[in-house]
């Protein structure tokens, strides 16, 4: 089952955020949304599967939105053995963690828009964690409980604020603007195996990253225990679990992401999330 958050801008209807339910390339009208989007808990879930409202179609003038306005935007470094081979540093001992401005976020089909002076922008294809239940010190078992949804989403990020000074700047160089596209729908992990997921990233029609949640570093439950610890992790909070090899950046020749272009990150179970990029005018 997978969640949308949408709005509507049919002829005699107010410009409303609703959820719905997807199926295929239309929306089953579950209802006005609550101010922090598509949350996925358990009562949230059964609204979604019980919809039974108009049928909108994507693109017939409703578009889609992030699904969800998390309280915390979580990123996760280095946690696919071959992208922390391919940036030439050590295989991380517990899980590389910094955060990401939710200011970030825009959905399926918005534009990547890369600023002026970012001279390095770059893609990473990743599995997004989406919370159901709100969680601080958990065990494994409430960790992976706590998992509501998954998503697919796009870290992009800017190389040259990312790395320019000594500590590295991870909130800066991935919370620009536009730099966090999520989407296009919170899919229900019930029937899906969150250890053995592929992943896709295509940028332009070039397939550039692909592998599988079989080589994460550290699996999903493990990152919501560890970034639990001490700190409270609200439902509705996102984690983007980290990329796979084959970023622009390690490529020979680089490979940055420029004018024109289309990333396309692909998630089992989600869908594709598609953005084109445009540079700052």
């Amino acid at each position: 089952m997978k969640a949308v958050r949408f709005r509507t801008s049919l002829r005699g209807s107010a410009r409303e955020t609703r959820v719905g339910r997807l199926e295929d390339d239309g929306i089953i009208d579950a209802g006005p949304a609550e101010p922090g989007g598509f949350v996925p808990t358990d009562a949230a879930w059964e609204q979604i599967a019980s919809a039974s409202g108009a049928e909108y179609h994507i693109g017939d003038r409703v578009g889609l939105l992030h699904p969800v306005e998390p309280a915390k935007l979580i990123g996760i470094g280095l946690n696919y053995r071959d992208h922390a081979e391919e940036s030439e540093l050590d295989i991380p001992a517990v899980p590389v963690v910094f955060a990401m401005w939710p200011s970030a976020l825009i959905a399926a089909g918005e534009t990547i828009v890369v600023p002026r002076d970012e001279t390095r922008p770059d893609y990473e294809g990743e599995l997004a964690l989406v919370l159901g239940r709100t969680v601080k010190n958990a065990s494994r078992e409430e960790a992976r409980a706590a998992i509501g949804g998954i998503s697919a989403f796009n870290d992009v990020s800017g190389r040259r604020a990312q790395l320019e000074t000594p500590l590295r700047q991870f909130t800066l160089g991935k919370s620009f603007d536009t730099f966090a596209p999520m989407g296009p729908c919170i899919a229900s992990v019930d029937d899906l195996d969150l250890g053995n997921l592929s992943i896709k990233t295509t940028v332009t029609g070039e397939v550039l990253q692909e592998s599988t949640t079989a080589n994460l570093i550290f699996a999903a439950a493990e990152l919501v225990e560890y970034c639990s610890r001490g700190v409270t992790l609200e439902a509705g909070s996102v984690i983007a679990t980290g990329t796979p090899g084959g970023v622009g950046d390690s490529r020979d020749p680089k490979r940055y992401l420029v004018d024109g272009d289309v990333v396309e990150i692909w998630v089992e179970g989600v869908g594709t999330l598609s953005n084109p990029v445009a540079r700052e005018n």
